[in-house]
């Protein structure tokens, strides 16, 4: 990629929304050992630019998480137009690594700080074997669940609260107060799919209809889709009372919730924010 012309400093923030399978990656944060997708993602970026960019992301998906719909910012000093640095980015990515919109936003856009709130969705495929087409996609849980005692368990989470509980360890979050303002549970439809539709054509056998956790908040601790996601499962399995969820929110004790669940399931949908 040639670099655009550019100004001795960046006079430019940029919003870019992507998707990602993230089966291959460290997650989102660039580390030391192991490809990340903002190394990736800084790298291509580099070589547009003609030098090192920085991208922060909307949320730090962990290894082996998925987005539909991850929000980064960068500031950048090319004046290439969108469109354009998004073919280039797309032209060089790894295939499974895709850049959905490139545009100019507000000089001061950070894609994390300014996002109001995020919707993530966990899927479960319960059933006695998961699709060959799934695997890398849902978390499989062959013992039937109760997904109406699911569904009793979850209303308790609903609103603001203190989630300590189902933080896992490594946080950094100054409070562990969030919002959460829906949390659904559903069957996906045979006609719909990844996204809003993952498997379209794969009819109504069960070990392709992946049962969806959906949640929006304000925020999410470390883990904490998952260890609600674990939870849950844990309640339909009947291990578990419905009425046993609020008392581990009460209790703001990590060992009480149910285990997090493992990280292909999850998916980040997408990030609101009030501007930009």
């Amino acid at each position: 990629m040639e670099s655009g012309t550019r100004n001795p400093e960046p006079s430019r923030t940029l919003k870019i929304v992507l998707e990602y399978d993230g089966t291959n990656y460290v997650g989102w944060q660039r580390q030391a050992d192991g490809v990340s997708i903002q190394g990736v993602l800084e790298d291509a970026l580099a070589a547009f630019e003609g030098g090192a960019v920085t991208v922060f992301g909307a949320g730090r998906t962990d290894a082996g998480v998925h987005a539909l719909g991850q929000v980064a910012s960068v500031r950048t000093s090319t004046w290439h137009d969108g469109p354009t640095i998004q073919r280039a980015l797309n032209a060089v990515l790894p295939d499974d690594i895709r850049i959905l919109s490139i545009e100019d936003t507000h000089p001061e856009f950070h894609a994390r700080f300014d996002a109001v709130s995020k919707t993530y969705e966990y899927r479960i495929v319960n059933a006695p074997y998961v699709s060959a087409f799934l695997h890398r996609y849902a978390w499989h849980v062959p013992g039937r669940l109760d997904v109406d005692a699911m569904r009793a368990g979850a209303a308790a989470l609903v609103g603001t609260h203190d989630f300590a509980a189902f933080q896992s360890t490594g946080g950094e979050a100054s409070t562990t107060e969030r919002t959460i303002t829906s949390l659904s549970l559903a069957f996906e439809c045979a006609d719909s799919g990844l996204g809003s539709d993952p498997n379209p054509g794969l009819g109504s056998d069960p070990s392709r209809r992946p049962l969806v956790l959906r949640v929006i908040g304000d925020g999410f601790l470390r883990h904490m889709v998952r260890s609600i996601a674990g939870t849950l499962v844990d309640v339909g399995l009947g291990r578990w009372p419905p009425t046993q969820v609020a008392e581990i929110v009460a209790s703001r004790d990590r060992a009480r919730a149910g285990r997090a669940a493992p990280p292909q399931g999850l998916f980040l949908v997408a990030v609101s924010y009030s501007r930009g």
